[in-house]
């Protein structure tokens, strides 16, 4: 668990938590138990996705995955074991009790089966089957998107946001998540692979569905320039207080890893 927890990692989700918090006007302190629960969820579903029986990755993070390391019957159990704890970790330490209640409903609705699970499934499927951009972002809205929104929701409800902000948060998440999974692609087409610790042209050799290959490289650094345009925008009735994801949102684009 500890292996694949504390691995070095960009950090991205518990990062959204907390600044999310904070462009609610929140304390980033009362949010770092959501924070490190949906790292936790993000860490079980690498273990998982690394295993044989799905993506078959032998390097994550710039290490070993879990199954080579420590055997595919460990790295099911340890993905299983970082789960639960994250709704632990909730249910513990977000006050109050109905607080803490909401975030949890929030964060399995995201890592389940009509999200981060279904995305995963028909990634999965989408390999034997192929498909087009549309299905594609369908896939990915669920599978990476699903868990960046609910990341920020947690740190606006730990702070307190009403409606509106939490509007503005869901709609920069939306765009943020899809914007991301498309320079994830990119990278995979022609990143440096000690740089983003762990192998390219994976995607290619699998045969699965990448933005570069359905719409081109120059459409997809278009298509993720303009979905972080939209996420700036989102940020706007907050003024000030948005600038730590307004930052995120330009790495987000910008990165090399």
């Amino acid at each position: 668990m500890r292996y694949s927890l504390l691995a070095p990692g960009k950090r991205l989700r518990p990062t959204m938590v907390l600044l999310a918090a904070e462009a609610c006007g929140g304390e980033i302190e009362a949010a770092l138990p959501a924070a490190c629960a949906v790292e936790m969820v993000h860490a079980y579903s690498l273990v998982h996705d690394d295993l044989p029986a799905m993506d078959d990755d032998d390097l994550r993070r710039g290490r070993p995955t879990c199954h080579v390391r420590f055997g595919e019957a460990l790295a099911i159990l340890a993905g299983d074991a970082l789960l639960t704890l994250a709704f632990e970790v909730l249910a513990r330490e977000i006050e109050p009790e109905a607080l803490a209640g909401r975030c949890c409903l929030e964060l399995a609705r995201a890592a389940g089966a009509a999200a981060l699970v279904g995305g995963q499934a028909d990634d999965l499927a989408a390999e034997e089957t192929g498909g087009d951009a549309a299905m594609l972002e369908a896939i990915h809205r669920r599978k990476t998107g699903a868990m960046f929104l609910v990341s920020l929701r947690l740190g606006g409800l730990c702070a307190g946001a009403d409606n509106e902000q939490l509007a503005a948060l869901d709609a920069y998440g939306k765009a943020i998540g899809l914007a991301f999974q498309i320079v994830d692609d990119l990278l995979d087409e022609g990143g440096d692979e000690t740089a983003m610790g762990k192998r390219v042209q994976k995607d290619a050799d699998r045969g699965k569905l990448t933005f570069p290959r359905l719409l081109g490289v120059d459409e997809s650094r278009r298509r993720a320039s303009s979905l972080v345009a939209g996420a700036l925008a989102a940020l706007r009735p907050f003024g000030s207080a948005a600038e730590g994801l307004e930052g995120l949102a330009r790495y987000v684009l910008e990165r090399n890893r």
